[in-house]
């Protein structure tokens, strides 16, 4: 099995947009052609696919050409990768909240000169 990395400001740039998580809601719920992920939206086929190639480079999505039809896939993998640093960084921030908090328990009516 091949190991794969996955560049989280690649991901997280690739986010950035809200037809690309729309997109990436869509295929939440299971695989769908490009025309049908495309429906929702007033935009040229040309705009919707540069939106497709950018998900496709960040690994979120890949597909799949099935006789003339091109069926888009959600690729959960890099998801992991974001909840795993998502973690840390929630980790380190309620570690340094509750640090905050005994502090200001402690100096809680101590007067500073």
């Amino acid at each position: 099995m091949v190991k794969r990395s996955y560049n989280i400001d690649v991901v997280l740039q690739a986010l950035s947009d809200p037809t690309r998580r729309q997109v990436i809601e869509r295929l939440g719920m299971g695989p769908a052609s490009v025309s049908d992920l495309a429906a929702p939206f007033s935009m040229a086929m040309p705009s919707f696919m540069q939106h497709l190639d950018i998900l496709e480079t960040a690994q979120l999505i890949y597909t799949e050409k099935v006789g003339r039809v091109r069926i888009c896939y959600l690729n959960q993998n890099p998801f992991s990768v974001m909840e795993s640093w998502l973690q840390v960084q929630k980790s380190l921030w309620e570690t340094r909240l509750n640090q905050l908090d005994s502090f200001l328990l402690k100096t809680k009516g101590k007067k500073y000169e």
